[in-house]
């Protein structure tokens, strides 16, 4: 990844990387208009056809447009991507600064709480939690973000623990700043940029999480158009008609390696180590 971003260049590489994910999130919000048909609807004599003028991209074994289905799941697997990654990073900046800033016995009981998640394999612990209470989205969802807050709170919390040493920061103290003054003008701006390198890193982990359990049948559930969810359809068809499964394939691969590239690339330029910031080691 990195003699790829070296060979292309750290610029090239952030402005193409944020224009595909740009496109795709329009696609996104503008699916409903995009699609040239309804992803649900059933056309049992067209099923399987190749593309052609009416279906650019063929049909599924249902007689689904495949174009309107990937254009539908690009809406559902970048929404609740996004959804794991900015619950997952407001629960973790609220334990990160509580436990960083307050220190003491609140810091140990909740880096341990977080130590004891993390001894989980998060696939495992997925897996668990899904048996637990049920397959579908929600279930799917909500065990990602207990997974994956952990490691933005050691992220914000060794951040913190650093900025908290500052001389500016002393100053702001003794100059009758609340607690809270401290925290909102001087320490999260510090972690604006830290937060957005890994925030894109674990985006792409959201992205992949959540069609692995899509396409086990643990996530989204047919016939709800979603990228590894459409694979696992395809997969009883994968020596007949491979493309059911290799357009939503490709799909996440061009997301994913997006948003790698994307956060490599900033962790590059900022100097930003990403495996030391996972352990929380800043």
């Amino acid at each position: 990844m990195k003699k790829v971003i070296k060979g292309f260049g750290q610029q090239k590489m952030i402005i193409f990387s944020v224009t595909v994910l740009i496109i795709l999130i329009l696609v996104a919000l503008f699916a409903p208009w995009l699609a040239p048909y309804n992803p649900l609807k059933v056309d049992l004599p067209e099923r399987l056809q190749s593309p052609s003028v009416q279906h650019w991209l063929g049909t599924d074994h249902l007689g689904r447009d495949m174009l309107s289905r990937l254009i539908h799941g690009t809406r559902i697997s970048l929404g609740y991507a996004s959804l794991i990654f900015a619950a997952a990073l407001g629960i973790g900046l609220i334990v990160g600064i509580i436990a960083g800033y307050t220190g003491g016995i609140v810091d140990q009981i909740l880096m341990r709480l977080g130590d004891g998640l993390m001894a989980i394999p998060s696939l495992i612990f997925v897996l668990g939690f899904v048996g637990i209470w049920g397959t579908g989205i929600k279930q799917v969802v909500l065990g990602l973000i207990i997974v994956q807050w952990v490691y933005y709170a050691r992220i914000v919390r060794g951040l913190v623990q650093t900025v908290k040493e500052e001389n500016y920061i002393t100053a702001s103290r003794i100059g009758g700043a609340s607690q809270l003054a401290v925290i909102t003008r001087h320490i999260l701006p510090n972690l604006l940029i830290p937060l957005t390198v890994i925030g894109t890193l674990e985006m792409g982990w959201a992205i992949m999480s959540l069609s692995s359990m899509s396409f086990l049948g643990l996530g989204v559930q047919p016939p709800t158009p979603e990228w590894g969810a459409m694979i696992n359809e395809g997969k009883a068809y994968i020596q007949t008609n491979p493309m059911l499964m290799v357009y939503p394939g490709l799909l996440i691969f061009i997301v994913v390696s997006c948003f790698n590239l994307l956060g490599e690339s900033l962790s590059e330029r900022y100097g930003i180590d990403r495996k030391s910031y996972r352990k929380g080691d800043v």
